[in-house]
């Protein structure tokens, strides 16, 4: 067999060539080497000239094998982005000799910009590098990220106003929304971020949009508890006494079961939501604000003319519950106002 390599008589010229840089990408580097003599082999393969791959160590500057075979080519794989790699072949007969090319460099190339690359900028508040990865075009503006999020709902929950206004002039949609039905606006009020709202509404932001709960952007900004918010967008239009899927409860009843927030509800009850709706079950907001023993509410919304006498469909009344779940301070203000009540006089009837 005549081998590719006179090993017995080694000179720097007859040494192997290098390995042939081929395709490199960002995590892989492509080689290949003894082209010329790759039609020539005879023979059973124990007779062929075996090749070896190795890579150099940057630290050690030492040398490891990373491939032998009989192969003319090998992929190397699991490299980092931006990297100098360097490689040297050798090739060994079959009695054991055996000679080194001279080492071939390649770098890998820059990681490809990704979704990932994209929430990234987002998330760090990045405007320079959303913009250079927007205009690069790989990566589409309304790809999710793994908590189903699309840029534009990270940026609009974290108030990231300039961020929100790039992602809509790069064609993001405002109206998606997330696995449980939220969309951009709805995590934007429940935040308290108004610029954003704003903004959000000026591109076609709908307050109509319900979640899969069946509510609104109303619903989720009474539950924030964000006062100037809720107000610019009662001004703005949004539907006060819009009843969510589950419980038919209101924005007010939101209040009354979850913050128990008085000046929230004033701003509800201004813009005229019914201080006495039921929900599914019968209950009031003052029912439920009883239950939920949020006093100053309770005191709220008897100012505001809610009816105490009322019983939801089991006959009980808000007093009754309200000793029933040992709310002592309600009790005792809902006592002095039966008190304060005047007493109905006795109509003579007319014959």
């Amino acid at each position: 067999m005549d081998f590719p390599y006179p090993f017995a008589e080694l000179t720097p010229s007859s040494r192997p060539h290098p390995p042939v840089v081929a395709k490199v990408t960002h995590h892989s580097i492509e080689l290949h080497w003894d082209l010329e003599r790759k039609a020539k082999r005879q023979g059973p393969q124990e007779q062929w000239a075996q090749f070896s791959i190795e890579e150099e160590d940057p630290k050690t500057h030492t040398y490891g094998i990373i491939y032998t075979g009989y192969a003319t080519k090998h992929v190397v794989e699991g490299l980092e982005p931006r990297t100098l790699y360097r490689f040297r072949l050798k090739v060994s007969s079959p009695s054991g000799e055996y000679a080194y090319s001279p080492v071939a460099s390649a770098s890998t190339t820059r990681e490809p910009i990704s979704c990932e690359h994209l929430h990234r900028a987002v998330n760090v508040n990045d405007e320079d590098l959303l913009v250079g990865i927007l205009q690069g075009g790989s990566v589409k503006v309304d790809v999710p990220n793994k908590l189903g999020l699309t840029a534009l709902m990270v940026a609009a929950q974290k108030g990231y106003t300039r961020l929100v206004k790039i992602l809509i002039s790069n064609g993001t949609d405002v109206n998606l929304r997330n696995g449980s039905g939220k969309d951009s606006l709805m995590l934007a009020c429940y935040a308290g971020h108004l610029d954003v709202v704003k903004y959000l509404r000026g591109h076609g932001a709908s307050w109509k949009a319900r979640d899969l709960g069946g509510c609104t952007a109303l619903h989720w900004a009474a539950d924030g508890g964000h006062c100037h918010v809720v107000e610019w967008m009662l001004k703005d239009g949004c539907e006060v006494d819009a009843t969510d899927a589950g419980s038919g409860w209101t924005p007010l009843m939101r209040v009354s079961a979850v913050s128990g927030n008085q000046r929230v509800a004033s701003l509800l009850i201004e813009a005229g939501a019914n201080v006495n709706v039921k929900d599914k079950g019968g209950k009031t907001p003052l029912m439920v604000a009883v239950l939920n023993n949020h006093e100053e509410l309770v005191q709220l919304l008897l100012d505001k003319g809610a009816d105490a006498s009322v019983r939801n469909e089991f006959g009980k009344g808000v007093l009754e519950m309200a000793r029933v779940f040992d709310r002592q301070k309600v009790v005792s203000l809902l006592e002095g106002r039966r008190k304060q009540m005047p007493k109905k006089s006795a109509v003579p009837s007319v014959r």
